[in-house]
């Protein structure tokens, strides 16, 4: 009796860990139109990975192979430049647990515009391209949803930077 109670108490464990998770991806605004069944699914391709503190995710340059969604910890978006001989590396921004990036990746395969560089250890979901093109064969519906966010997504991007622009560079 104490073993079966053991196995039911492991049970309820793991799927609170799960309903978490669920929870959490469901706040990332990329799956926010999902349904929970859809949402479970989407759950069943993501990859989970580690990162230690200033590890980098990936580096400017290379080829996007993949999102990545930050369940935990914290990451630096960063970009090199160079000034007086000398290589700069600028934080464009930091994200905190929900936000997502590299999501251009799942569309195309051209270089990284920027690095992902862990600020302290963080948990991701990594979401490969791939298995984004694969969903769009398989359940059409889910990777409609995914897609109109992420074109939603980009267009604020391209709006928000020209409105960043002076008026003339807008015009």
């Amino acid at each position: 009796m104490t073993i079966i109670g053991g196995i039911v108490a492991l049970g309820w464990i793991k799927q609170s860990q799960q309903s978490d998770r669920l929870r959490r991806l469901s706040g990332v605004a990329l799956f926010s139109t999902l349904s929970p069944r859809e949402l479970k699914i989407i759950d069943g391709m993501l990859h989970d990975r580690h990162y230690l503190a200033n590890e980098v995710i990936f580096d400017e340059g290379e080829e996007g192979q993949a999102l990545y969604i930050l369940l935990s910890g914290r990451i630096h978006i960063c970009r090199t430049r160079e000034q007086d001989n000398a290589v700069i590396t600028d934080v464009i921004a930091e994200l905190a647990a929900g936000n997502f990036f590299g999501d251009v990746a799942l569309l195309d395969n051209s270089p990284r515009s920027a690095q992902a560089r862990a600020a302290e250890n963080c948990d991701v979901a990594v979401f490969f391209r791939a298995d984004f093109s694969s969903l769009l064969e398989t359940n059409a519906v889910i990777g409609y949803k995914i897609s109109l966010e992420l074109a939603r997504l980009i267009s604020r991007r391209l709006r928000d930077s020209m409105a960043d622009s002076t008026r003339i560079e807008a015009l």
